[in-house]
């Protein structure tokens, strides 16, 4: 698993030679490192073993791909188990690719519940009585109250196809287990706390999966939906929300390409009266024909990330006594959105004041017009911020809004204006503009 998609701060250095802008360094802050945690953990073997229960250790980290999200926004979570407590309960050596591990991931603090996740069938060959190998699992959740929401490793298990079916399931002995993330999450209004959870995380095709729900509409036919990436498939039900906003039912999965469910109002799925997509996969069972291979791959989701073309600026020239606009051009932006998930992202910048020779030059004074471009085939399309003040309190520069499928590839520029006031002393003037992506 890879380090934290924590929210990327790059600084570049803004100021003035003469009232012209001098270089200076950047300031960055890269992403945090997964917290591991260990816990005790009670595995069950397949009767089949004929080994007793397994009470061990679990060595697990958690991590996001926003530890500052706003409510209504969708996070999605990492779980990998580095190190399970269980290992292959059998003489017979394991080969690769047999392993479909899935699990939950517990919330405490200021949202509670618990986040399904599952992991690809992938795996590294398991010799007889060995170690299984670690393996990472994802999901979502969608933030529903603002505050620090604490994120634990919960139960998980182990399924392997090969020769038969087997799970291997294991609980967290006295959870909730070691916190390994938090995230803080900001109010934002209006909020669509519209939540499902789902009973399992993978089954056969034809299998029934149960569906709970809140924050619906009180009353309302509440749609169930199987989704396969982006495109919803042909698996449908539909429940009512009682009184208070809450649903529960089933849907019948038979679509093989099933990776989420979904719920939602009206005739078509939305993010204002939505919720999930919640992880499910659909086991592919299919027996193989003779003289024939079975052939898989695996999408893996990347990062959400940034990059600068440089990290100074220098600002033209202004004129003592006279003033005026000092002005530049940004250094270009590079943002790379791999996640594959329903998210979009924003860049946002605020600047310091500018300070000089015994005086300053307010933040306010400086001022941009931002814009942004899309690289061919991203699915989502990049939208500039509006022209205006910088400040202190900052303003944004790029952004693409929540889809049911977001990404791509981003380059974002912005012209800049200083506001110089006409009797500043001469000399040189440097302020810090950050940018945040989040």
């Amino acid at each position: 698993m890879g380090s934290q998609n924590r929210r990327r701060r790059v600084a570049s250095l803004l100021g003035a030679a003469a009232l012209a802008v001098t270089a200076g360094g950047a300031l960055a802050c890269p992403a945090g490192a997964a917290t591991n945690v260990d816990f005790p953990t009670h595995c069950i073997p397949p009767a089949v073993a004929g080994i007793p229960p397994i009470d061990g250790t679990t060595t697990a980290s958690i991590s996001v791909d926003n530890t500052a999200p706003k409510v209504g926004d969708t996070v999605t979570v990492t779980y990998t188990v580095v190190k399970p407590a269980a290992s292959n309960p059998t003489a017979i050596a394991l080969p690769a690719d047999i392993m479909t591990p899935t699990g939950k991931v517990t919330l405490t603090g200021a949202q509670t519940g618990d986040v399904t996740v599952a992991g690809p069938k992938k795996n590294d060959p398991v010799p007889g009585n060995g170690a299984f190998p670690s393996f990472s699992m994802t999901g979502t959740f969608k933030v529903t109250a603002p505050g620090a929401i604490k994120l634990s490793p919960g139960d998980y298990n182990i399924h392997t196809s090969y020769i038969l079916e087997l799970d291997t399931p294991c609980t967290v002995t006295n959870p909730p287990a070691p916190v390994s993330e938090t995230v803080t999450a900001t109010d934002s209004t209006p909020v669509n706390s519209r939540a499902i959870t789902l009973d399992k995380a993978t089954g056969n095709p034809g299998d029934s999966v149960g569906v709970t729900g809140s924050g619906f509409t009180a009353g309302a036919t509440v749609t169930l939906a199987g989704r396969s990436g982006s495109t919803q498939t042909a698996d449908k039900a539909t429940v009512t929300a009682d009184a208070s906003g809450k649903i529960s039912g089933s849907l019948v999965v038979n679509d093989k390409t099933t990776t989420g469910i979904v719920a939602y109002e009206g005739s078509a799925y939305s993010d204002a009266l939505g919720a999930g997509p919640a992880t499910y996969t659909v086991v592919d069972n299919t027996p193989i024909p003779a003289g024939s291979q079975k052939l898989t791959t695996t999408v893996k989701a990347g990062t959400l990330s940034m990059s600068q073309a440089g990290d100074s600026v220098v600002l033209s020239a202004v004129d003592f006594g006279t003033g005026g606009a000092s002005t530049g051009k940004l250094q270009t932006v590079t943002v790379k959105d791999f996640r594959g998930g329903p998210a979009g992202w924003s860049l946002t910048g605020k600047v310091t004041d500018f300070t000089g020779p015994g005086a300053k030059i307010d933040a306010g004074k400086l001022s941009w017009t931002p814009a942004c471009a899309t690289e061919a085939g991203s699915p989502s399309t990049c939208q500039a911020g509006s022209a205006g003040t910088v400040g202190g309190s900052g303003a944004t520069l790029a952004s693409t809004p929540n889809g049911t499928l977001t990404g791509g590839e981003f380059t974002a520029d912005a012209q800049l204006s200083l506001d110089v006031p006409a009797f500043t002393p001469p000399g040189s003037y440097a302020g810090v503009l950050t940018l945040t992506l989040s």
